[in-house]
């Protein structure tokens, strides 16, 4: 059909109507954000503003439905109609606020909005009709946050969550159709693990010959490519492999007793939703038709099953938007494809790519850097980062002789720049191993400076955390042997490793539950000697399964931990450590607490969220600390300062990569991400040699250093060393040595030994050519003005107490933070 001039008139004003709701975007991210009908690749690059651009193109579905890119024109429209917009549009641009002729519509601006939504809006959608999945508990926090600030209590409608929460959700409403009960449990990765162990000891494998880690692996990469444990036992007798018929035995086993417990891993959530859809049409339309619009984040890191159940939700009215970055996939460790965002276009015809590469959050050298290393990747759509910010400080690039070396250096970084009135929090060091945190922490301690290890033991994995969940996942599902196994004897109660080794092997020959077996104890004659106190645990589980019906579940949970003993027994125990234990159970509470008044939920419903934290959700980023981390943990952060150490051949890239060009373009990208995280300062550190698991080695400088155009990197390299390397030395990278480096050197070892010294170890000590003292009044560079109030010493070294003014008494070695100091008054005068 054609458009008459007065329909393309009445087209292009609304489009210019409805844009200026949103013209704190860029022009990219306007089209992006307003782009609403059929697939939509944005492929948005680090720091471009991807959430925002979501947020807005969720509230634009909301207010005004496909009005910004459809076709459709109201049959009534008139001239007077398209003059309105038109001045509308003119009212809301500054040219138009600055001239007094349109000064009526700042009077009358909310009549103007009202009449604008109702020649604007076509078909705009219900909130519980767009679902948004993202990777982490966290960001889907965010996004409901943004929404609600920006449109409302109805933005708690949509679904925004995770695959698994989302997944989780669909099947406790249909998990029957495939033969499970509702109530199932989640298990996370540390119970998957304690049920591999106990299989891998009752099939008599052992962790020497193949890891649990490994067979979980297997059977993860198996069930994304929807690989029942019969075909792949098939397959692996077909291919007369041993170890794989062992991990087969390991799979089919693992499934069977995950069934008979009524429980599900990370993997199962994602997967029997996908079987659910498939085997019930009647279900996958009922979801299609609720959810008009799909969009999905961080779609470069989704695996084959992630793919599959976005593309069936999507199926029904053809709109999804997935929001990604190839150049940050960097989790095929995890299972992840970097396929599904490469090949997008071929999988939704007719789809449209939008590149959002103008970066807001780091400076124009550290974007030149990034984009010198990722240019290097073939695998890849190719886009690059640009910025309005000031082209900033160039990346520096340093030289150090070893990991202890390396360790000072930033630790002097670290204090110099606090002192510049820069937050500790401000500063991120990343690595590739967890195993290079070590010097780190040792540097920082000496040094005084407060930091973090991401990743560490999060609220959720604190084993006395993980025992009161046991007990409510017991509560909710009886059948969950894993979990009964864990609290049977915790808190103590007689029933020894000889009685649960019985109990296993009875309900493995008999096929039933354990909590079955501990119910009829009486009937066992292998038992009966333990049957008084295995009844007494049944007895309480199951009163405390009658009172879950009845009682909130914040009062269910004082209950059990009166009628299990658990906070006694801790009390009983009397260790300095069992103090922090009974605050984190009483913590639990809190957050049980938390989530009543925040979802109204049941105590399935807060087993579901707990069990699917991510490690991402745990960690918490508020506090004023130095922050330690991977560079895998370091995506989706940015921090002022980047220090990027190891950054040599065999560590990063890592080893494994050598050889392998896949490999090394997922390290590439890894290289990418962490550069990327610095706002103002990055510095990228090599050692000439490094220790790492007790073996010295000589290493030469990473190849993704080497790839960065020496205009855009600052290299400090005081004796010279990267010129005597000239293998694989890049055309345009000439060294220029500097000689700023000195301080940060560690000592050699003879200067390191203590020097023999006749005066005795008392408080008027002094290290040999230092001339600090007790009762010494000093300045310190990030913490200010103190006194000395107490030294020890041993090793060639002293122990040094300091009471500041502002931040209290810190203590330090002294040959570490010597350079930080300086005395404003001597104790002698």
């Amino acid at each position: 059909m054609t458009l008459s001039e007065l329909e393309k008139k009445f087209i292009a004003a609304r489009q210019k109507a409805i844009a200026c709701d949103f013209d704190r975007l860029n022009d990219v991210q306007l089209n992006a954000a307003l782009t609403t009908q059929g697939p939509l690749l944005l492929l948005a690059g680090a720091g471009s503003g991807k959430t925002t651009v979501l947020i807005n193109r969720i509230a634009n579905l909301l207010k005004y439905g496909c009005g910004s890119d459809s076709e459709y024109v109201p049959p009534d429209i008139s001239e007077e109609d398209v003059s309105f917009l038109e001045t509308y549009v003119a009212s809301r641009s500054r040219e138009g606020i600055r001239n007094s002729e349109f000064g009526i519509w700042n009077d009358s601006m909310n009549d103007a909005r009202m009449r604008v939504l109702d020649l604007c809006a076509v078909d705009p959608v219900e909130p519980w009709r767009i679902i948004a999945i993202t990777f982490t508990n966290k960001a889907a926090g965010e996004m409901k946050h943004r929404l609600e600030a920006m449109l409302g209590s109805s933005a708690g409608d949509i679904w925004a969550m995770t695959f698994h929460s989302a997944c989780s959700r669909i099947l406790r409403r249909d998990i029957d159709k495939l033969g499970y009960e509702r109530s199932f449990t989640i298990y996370d990765t540390s119970d998957t693990s304690a049920l591999m162990k106990r299989i891998m000891k009752d099939l008599a494998i052992e962790e020497r010959d193949l890891h649990h880690k490994s067979i979980l692996g297997y059977i993860s990469r198996a069930k994304d490519a929807m690989t029942t444990s019969y075909e792949f036992f098939a397959e692996a007798e077909k291919a007369n492999d041993f170890r794989r018929k062992m991990i087969a035995r390991a799979y089919t086993e693992y499934e069977e007793r995950m069934r008979a417990s009524n429980a599900l891993d990370f993997d199962d959530l994602i997967l029997l939703t996908v079987r659910l859809f498939g085997e019930h049409p009647d279900i996958l339309q009922h979801y299609q038709k609720r959810f008009k619009y799909v969009l999905v984040d961080e779609y470069q890191d989704t695996n084959n099953l992630q793919y599959l159940l976005a593309s069936a939700l999507a199926d029904g009215h053809g709109n999804i938007c997935v929001v990604g970055d190839d150049d940050q996939s960097i989790y095929k460790f995890r299972g992840a494809t970097i396929a599904n965002i490469m090949s997008f276009e071929s999988h939704f015809k007719g789809a449209r790519v939008i590149r959002l590469e103008q970066n807001y959050r780091s400076t124009g050298y550290i974007l030149n850097a990034a984009n010198d290393v990722i240019r290097n990747n073939v695998g890849r759509k190719g886009k690059t980062l640009w910025t309005e910010n000031s082209p900033g400080i160039k990346p520096q690039m340093h030289v150090v002789d070893d990991e202890r070396d390396e360790a000072l250096f930033v630790a002097d970084k670290v204090v110099t720049s606090m002192a510049e009135g820069r937050n500790w929090s401000d500063h991120a060091i990343l690595y590739r191993m967890n195993a290079q945190s070590n010097q780190f922490e040792t540097a920082l301690k000496r040094a005084g400076v407060p930091y973090r290890v991401i990743g560490g033991t999060g609220f959720y994995e604190r084993a006395e955390i993980k025992d009161m969940l046991a007990y409510l996942c017991v509560i909710q599902n009886p059948r969950d042997d894993v979990r009964i196994l864990r609290i049977i004897n915790d808190p103590p109660r007689g029933i020894g490793g000889t009685t649960i080794g019985r109990l296993t092997q009875l309900a493995l020959e008999t096929e039933r539950p354990v909590f079955d077996i501990v119910r009829d104890a009486h009937k066992h004659e292998s038992l009966k000697s333990a049957s008084a106190r295995l009844h007494s645990f049944a007895d309480m589980i199951d009163d405390l399964r009658d009172l879950a019906d009845s009682l909130p579940l914040d009062e269910l949970y004082d209950v059990l931990l009166n009628r299990t003993g658990y906070i006694k027994m801790l009390e009983e125990k009397d260790l300095i450590e069992n103090i922090s234990r009974i605050e984190n159970v009483r913590e639990l509470k809190t957050n049980i607490i938390s989530f009543i008044n925040e979802n109204g939920g049941t105590l399935f419903d807060f087993l579901s969220e707990t069990a699917l934290y991510t490690d991402n959700d745990r960690d918490d980023y508020d506090s004023d600390r130095v922050n330690l981390m991977t560079m895998h943990s370091a995506k989706g952060l940015e921090f002022d300062t980047v220090f990027l150490v190891g950054a040599e051949e065999g560590v990063f890239p890592g080893i494994r990569a050598m050889g392998d060009p896949t490999e090394i373009e997922e390290e590439r990208r890894l290289c990418y991400v962490a550069m990327t995280r610095a706002m103002r300062s990055l510095y990228l550190i090599s050692a000439k040699q490094r220790m790492l698991f007790g073996k010295t080695s000589s290493a030469k400088p990473s190849r993704f250093v080497r790839e960065i155009d020496t205009d855009n990197l600052e290299i400090h390299d005081p004796r010279g060393f990267l010129n005597r390397l000239d293998d694989d030395k890049p055309d345009n990278f000439s060294y220029e040595p500097a000689d700023d480096f000195t301080a940060y050197r560690t000592p050699p070892p003879s200067a390191r030994k203590p020097k023999k010294t006749n005066v005795s170890l008392h408080s008027e000590f002094r290290i040999p050519n230092s001339e600090f003292k007790k009762g010494d009044m000093i300045e310190h560079t990030a913490f200010g003005r103190g006194l000395i109030t107490g030294m020890e010493f041993g090793g060639g070294d002293a122990l040094v107490e300091i009471a500041f003014d502002e931040v209290g008494t810190k203590r330090f070695m002294l040959g570490t933070t010597a350079r930080y100091l300086s005395i404003v008054k001597s104790a002698e005068n």
